[in-house]
């Protein structure tokens, strides 16, 4: 009877580690990034914990940090922002970016500290506003002169869009949300102010 016990103890362990095994696999991932694309605001080595099941609820918002399948390699995963919603139309000029019209002031980047974005800074090519599909989000970097992003690869589909960056658990003295910040759309075709890098000319 003793051996018996044990063993039903055994299994309902393995039962209760297996169940939250499964739970952890789908609430959260942990993630380590590599690469500067994300700069200031994660860098190399920094490490995370990103969460899957928001967006089981909800979809990806303006601002978002997110995890997301590669559009060249589907075994590796990119951290990007979402800059672009389904539905809206995007046209970046001189390195503003206009969504639906409107200015989008980014907080987050910082061109007076890491200097003015100059790569990539047009988009798309024709000058034209690319309608976004209702599957389709535009993510790019914060680190606009040197991250390859949807400026390069396109809009992505929301499938490949995996979960949010949350959390920085290292280094330590970092500790904490990974970003609070967030863009905010205008309400005329010029901005001035914070997050916007200067007094802008009327949209295109």
């Amino acid at each position: 009877m003793r051996t018996r016990a044990l063993f039903i103890e055994l299994l309902e362990v393995v039962a209760l580690a297996a169940i939250l095994f499964l739970i952890i696999h789908l609430a959260i991932e942990p993630v380590t990034v590599s690469g500067p694309s994300m700069y200031p605001t994660v860098v190399t080595n920094n490490y995370l914990i990103a969460l899957k099941f928001p967006y089981y609820f909800r979809s990806p918002q303006r601002g978002d940090i997110v995890i997301l399948k590669s559009p060249y390699d589907q075994n590796t995963d990119l951290i990007k922002r979402v800059i672009g919603l389904p539905g809206e139309t995007i046209l970046i000029r001189s390195g503003t970016v206009y969504i639906n019209g409107k200015v989008l002031c980014e907080p987050y980047l910082r061109p007076g500290v890491d200097g003015a974005w100059t790569v990539n800074a047009n988009w798309p090519a024709d000058g034209q506003p690319y309608h976004l599909s209702s599957t389709q989000y535009f993510v790019m970097g914060d680190n606009r002169n040197v991250s390859e992003d949807s400026r390069i690869f396109g809009p992505v589909q929301r499938s490949s869009i995996l979960a949010q960056a949350w959390l920085r658990i290292y280094p330590f003295s970092s500790f904490g949300a990974v970003d609070p910040q967030r863009g905010h759309l205008t309400d005329s075709t010029t901005a001035v102010g914070a997050g916007c890098p200067s007094a802008l000319a009327g949209a295109p």
